[in-house]
């Protein structure tokens, strides 16, 4: 089943040049270092992530967030299935590769 967006998550997407990441889901500084990380081809932008992964996600992307786990750039998505479950996705931002999926 294809990925629905909402609208909060198409405006962060629209939003960015470098990197789209929702207001509020990343400190400042987070928010620059994964910028930066994106400039220098060190990660991928979320725009391509999100071609990569469209048809992988168990429902709608509801948010999403970038963080550093042990030195490693993870996108973290928000998912919600069609029986309102909620799933968070997380992601290699190098790679692109879906690492795991936790139901919350």
């Amino acid at each position: 089943m294809p990925a629905q967006f909402s609208r909060p998550v198409l405006f962060g997407i629209a939003s960015s040049a470098a990197l789209a990441v929702l207001p509020g889901y990343a400190e400042p500084h987070d928010q620059d270092a994964a910028r930066q990380a994106v400039e220098h081809g060190e990660i991928r932008p979320l725009a391509n992530i999100l071609e990569t992964v469209r048809g992988q996600l168990p429902g709608d992307i509801v948010g999403v967030e970038i963080e550093t786990k042990n030195g490693r750039w993870i996108y973290e998505f928000r998912v919600l299935d069609s029986n309102g479950r909620l799933f968070d996705v997380y992601i290699d931002a190098r790679s692109g590769e879906i690492e795991r999926t936790e139901e919350k």
